[in-house]
């Protein structure tokens, strides 16, 4: 075992997490965003609408991170098309690309984690809330969407778990965060099993972090339930 290099991988290897917690940052923000909204759309009554927001949920939830990642970054590359609009200056980068697919992936599961959230209001709740004299928008806005955002924190801070790993596929698309990095300095020392215990170490340390915050936010919430 050669600790040598596991130490003056670190550094590089640190540097490169920044990386990673940009990728797993935005993705995140947005991905709440898109989430929520396809999550207002599967609640829906409208059909047509309901069916929209469940293929997107279905088409994303259904498919493989690596091969969404290949679609946008390669895929839409090649459409000639897209290539002479605006779009392009977004496209023609790897680390849009990489967020974008990173977003339309867990924007599908969190769309799925809040409408479970949703259904889970009990009816009398916003029944209370008419009674009063409140309109619909400001009982959802003030009422629904913090008790969906609370009761779906176990189930979306795995998702978060689950989002931070799967950035490591941002590697494939050229991309240097923590894996990439890692990649590259088992390219140049052949010593694949120091870097990977080091690389491997620091991924398990931000899932320690993300857990006990989320382990913490449950407990506030619940105690003030």
């Amino acid at each position: 075992m050669d600790f040598d290099l596991m130490f003056t991988s670190l550094p590089k290897l640190l540097g490169a997490t920044l990386v990673t917690l940009k990728l797993l940052s935005a993705s995140l923000f947005f991905g709440l965003i898109v989430g929520l909204l396809f999550a207002i759309l599967r609640l829906k009554k409208n059909i047509f609408i309901n069916k929209f927001a469940y293929g997107y949920s279905y088409l994303f939830r259904g498919t493989p991170l690596l091969v969404q990642i290949f679609i946008i970054y390669f895929g839409l590359g090649q459409i000639e098309y897209l290539r002479s609009t605006f779009l392009w200056v977004i496209l023609k980068e790897p680390y849009w690309c990489a967020i974008i697919a990173f977003t339309l992936n867990t924007g599908a599961y969190t769309s799925e984690i809040l409408r479970s959230a949703f259904q889970t209001i009990k009816p009398g709740i916003v029944e209370a809330g008419k009674s009063l004299g409140i309109s619909n928008k400001i009982i959802f806005y003030k009422i629904q969407i913090p008790i969906a955002i609370r009761q779906s924190l176990p189930a979306y801070g795995n998702e978060i778990i689950l989002m931070m790993k799967g950035t490591s596929l941002a590697s494939t698309v050229t991309l240097m965060d923590l894996t990439g990095v890692a990649k590259y300095i088992i390219s140049t020392t052949f010593k694949p099993i120091e870097v990977f215990i080091v690389a491997g170490g620091i991924y398990l340390f931000m899932t320690f972090i993300i857990h006990n915050v989320i382990k913490f936010l449950e407990k506030k919430y619940s105690f003030n339930n």
